[in-house]
């Protein structure tokens, strides 16, 4: 866990500071001022201050610098949603909802919290309950993949039970349990995973199945913005390229290493849901055993180009004491 210890306690407070006045002032930024200069402005946000954290962290350990990173796009990333909802006519959150939206919840859908019932929605427990159940059984995985690491010396062994084992203990394990907490207030939060093994081409699996909260910001902060003007396939492509940048910036930054393949494995992606869409136009409709053998050879074969080894090593592996290397 050395990879999450902060070496110096003064870049926390600088960090938390930072954090805090982008969570404080972004309601206001949101709906103050011009449309056009409100975008501009997030965007800019985005761009310098994404800089400035990696500055800020750079005698951080892999870990800090990621998580450092990741909460800042987060927290600004919902400011620009909001931005282009507002630009769409949704009526303003009060501060109180947004501090909701952008501190509470992964998900990248503000209207949620505008149309807010008074009392429970259906399935909250259900959620609960299934969300502590996946992340017991993650758990339980990430503690196998400790055993496997300690009676084998493998490092690619233990990540078999470390990874999927770390995706049910926070995608479908805290996301539910997250999920079903909000619905108990009201608010009609869906699960972010949906799934996935069950999706029937790679364009269901990035648009209804695996991590929503980024479908659901590329296609407001993106998609939508840019259809109008480049036409569909230039803004799909669009919205994969942001989430390639971003998912560099989680995981490539952080280690200094592997630039450039996050970013080509969305691409790569894009492309491949870009073909899927020019086969269903000519009646090649790539679904059941097919589709779904498809979606998961592109899904699994690039891979390496998304979790390369810098990062595993520096960020992952330390989670259960693995040193680098071979």
């Amino acid at each position: 866990m050395s990879a999450y210890i902060p070496s110096e306690a003064w870049v926390l407070w600088v960090l938390g500071a930072l954090l805090l006045c982008v969570l404080v002032a972004g309601h206001a930024l949101a709906w103050s001022g011009p449309l056009r200069l409100v975008r501009g402005g997030a965007w800019t946000i985005l761009v310098l201050g994404t800089w400035s954290v990696e500055r800020l962290t750079a005698r951080e350990p892999p870990g800090v610098r990621m998580l450092a990173l990741i909460l800042f796009a987060l927290l600004v990333m919902k400011v620009i949603v909001v931005v282009e909802e507002r630009a769409r006519g949704m009526v303003p959150l009060t501060f109180r909802a947004w501090l909701g939206f952008a501190g509470a919840w992964l998900g990248m859908r503000p209207r949620l919290f505008v149309s807010a019932e008074a009392g429970p929605l259906r399935g909250a427990g259900a959620l609960i309950r299934q969300g502590a159940l996946y992340a017991l059984l993650g758990a339980v995985l990430v503690g196998l993949a400790r055993v496997t690491w300690g009676e084998t010396g493998s490092r690619w062994l233990a990540s078999l039970w470390l990874l999927p084992g770390l995706s049910l203990l926070i995608h479908f394990g805290l996301c539910n349990v997250l999920s079903g907490a909000w619905r108990l207030r009201g608010v009609a939060c869906d699960p972010l995973f949906r799934a996935p093994l069950l999706c029937q081409n790679l364009g269901d699996f990035w648009s209804r199945r695996w991590n929503l909260a980024f479908s659901e910001m590329t296609v407001i902060a993106v998609y939508r913005p840019l259809v109008a003007r480049l036409g569909r396939g230039p803004a799909l492509l669009g919205g994969f390229a942001l989430s390639g940048l971003l998912h560099e910036m989680a995981l490539s930054v952080p280690v200094r290493a592997g630039l450039g393949l996050p970013f080509l494995y969305f691409l790569l992606h894009g492309g491949l849901v870009l073909l899927e869409r020019g086969l269903a136009t000519r009646g090649h409709v790539l679904k059941g055993w097919t589709g779904r053998a498809w979606a998961w050879f592109w899904l699994a074969a690039p891979l390496p180009l998304l979790f390369h080894p810098p990062f595993l090593a520096g960020v992952v592996w330390p989670l259960i004491g693995m040193a680098p290397g071979p």
